[in-house]
């Protein structure tokens, strides 16, 4: 590995801290399981797909850059790379999930089953041994797109032609339709069935531009931080970082369209079976959420994101990108929450620190990868190209 393209030392001081706050916080929220076993379950589902979607939006976007290039691709693809070779971790903490499924999802219990016929019938999709093994569907298809784009990105380095390059660009095409279907039926099983008997026909979507959106905020984020360190600040130009946040402001306006859209068919059909998860979630303190969500997460970053100094100021981008991590936290958690407490208005304290147990771990995970491989894919065949607009912007 060339010395001018590895991470900075920054990456290896920042490893062990992201570890240990880690570590802290899984010691510290696993002693919830003996207080509250089933708070303890619904606060590790929610941070669980929260990081997973950090992972598996990463992979959508890598699959996007190969598919349409240009220099903001190209800057960004290793800490892409890096956020995919997490999914391991991820397939590994999905455990919990179905060790702990009799107190997270009620489809579980024959007795609920039992009193609903629409439950009956749906039973024949919702128990364990099918979902489970569609979870492995899930994982076997994102690590398998993973593998083979990290390898042949390696290959690339490595100097083996255009070949590598060519087949990134071929897998792109189905891991893309891939990944929305895997996505979709994922959001399906692990959250929207924590309601069995309501559903959308969007909600899949939902998450595939929440889980997309999650992973370009954190790596906008990522960026503003290299960009200030050697080799990143003499590629990562003001045009970059234009261009991640044109596409941030893309996703946001998805994201709230595809949650809008639910929100408005549901409301003008006005059927009690198809209301009753909204109603819980539009009212006291989850209503003062949601107005929260709908102001932070769409309403503040849509105007900012309109101007162009604030799209190629790396510093006031940053700010955008942190507030949409935390609002898809919010969000998510407005989510799933108000299922558990029958409407009630309640935020334990293993609801704040599960995500930040399983985040310092992904975060260190993250951040060994992103250290094991140049930052920069110098051998692609635009790399010179995004070089010369580097310089010229500087």
């Amino acid at each position: 590995m060339s010395s001018a393209v590895t991470a900075p030392a920054l990456i290896s001081r920042f490893r062990p801290l992201m570890l240990g706050a880690g570590v802290i916080g899984l010691i510290v929220f696993s002693s919830g399981i003996f207080f509250d076993r089933g708070q303890f379950f619904h606060s590790y589902l929610f941070a669980f797909i929260f990081w997973t979607g950090v992972s598996v939006g990463s992979l959508a976007l890598l699959m996007l850059q190969h598919l349409t290039g240009g220099g903001w691709g190209l800057v960004i693809r290793r800490v892409l790379e890096a956020a995919t070779r997490t999914l391991p971790l991820m397939l590994i903490l999905f455990v919990p999930i179905v060790v702990g499924a009799h107190w997270i999802y009620p489809w579980t219990h024959p007795e609920v089953i039992a009193k609903s016929a629409a439950l009956i019938e749906k039973a024949k999709y919702l128990n364990m041994p099918f979902f489970t093994l569609r979870a492995a569907i899930y994982f076997v298809v994102w690590l398998t797109l993973a593998y083979f784009l990290n390898r042949w990105s390696l290959a690339q380095d490595r100097g083996a032609g255009e070949q590598p390059t060519k087949n990134m660009s071929v897998l792109s095409g189905p891991g893309m339709v891939l990944f929305v279907l895997t996505v979709t039926f994922a959001s399906i099983d692990w959250v929207m069935s924590l309601d069995p008997e309501w559903s959308s026909t969007i909600y899949g979507f939902i998450f595939v531009a929440a889980w997309s959106l999650s992973s370009l905020a954190f790596v906008i984020a990522v960026m503003a931080i290299l960009s200030k360190h050697e080799p990143m600040n003499h590629v990562v130009a003001q045009l970059h970082f234009h261009d991640l946040g044109k596409l941030l402001l893309a996703l946001v306006m998805l994201w709230a369209y595809f949650a809008f859209s639910q929100f408005l068919i549901i409301w003008s059909g006005n059927l009690p079976e198809e209301i009753r998860w909204y109603l819980p979630r539009t009212r006291g303190g989850w209503g003062a959420l949601a107005l929260v969500v709908v102001i932070l997460h769409f309403a503040f970053p849509f105007l900012f994101l309109l101007s162009r100094s604030l799209k190629r100021n790396a510093s006031k981008l940053v700010i955008v990108a942190c507030l949409i991590i935390v609002m898809r936290l919010v969000d998510l958690l407005w989510m799933i929450a108000p299922q558990f407490n029958d409407g009630y208005f309640h935020i334990s304290w293993m609801d704040v620190v599960a995500p930040i147990g399983i985040g310092g771990v992904w975060l260190a995970t993250f951040l060994w990868q992103l250290g094991r491989r140049a930052l920069l894919p110098i051998n692609d065949p635009q790399y010179e190209s995004v070089l010369e607009q580097a310089h010229a912007s500087h």
